[in-house]
């Protein structure tokens, strides 16, 4: 799993790139713990993510759940098809918005925190 971030303002990007399971989560909870609990609002583009196991959905949830409790929002971006579907079965995509373009993540975020 590849992890870059983007923490400049009040926002944080993640773009992560390659398989979201359990030998590889750890790579992704650390920072996306730190950004959760630093940010108003961050962004995980799953644009190149080709699988998505239980326990990074379980990071994504935890993630999402500091933030609201904040006043904040967590947002997936743009994700694969294949990981659109297991958000979807999952329900996740009831719990956290995915946005489908940056236009959409701005404007999630914004109704946020205002």
């Amino acid at each position: 799993m590849q992890v870059s971030i983007d923490d400049a303002g009040t926002t944080a990007k993640l773009v992560l790139k390659g398989k979201l399971d359990s030998s590889s989560s750890e790579a992704v909870a650390e920072p996306l713990n730190r950004l959760a609990d630093q940010k108003l609002g961050v962004v995980v583009d799953l644009s190149g993510v080709s699988f998505l196991a239980s326990i990074g959905i379980r990071h994504l949830v935890s993630a999402a759940k500091t933030l609201t409790r904040r006043g904040g929002r967590l947002v997936l971006l743009n994700p694969t098809k294949a990981v659109d579907e297991v958000l979807t079965v999952s329900a996740i995509n009831s719990l956290i918005p995915i946005a489908r373009n940056e236009r959409e993540v701005q404007a999630i975020i914004a109704a946020a925190i205002g």
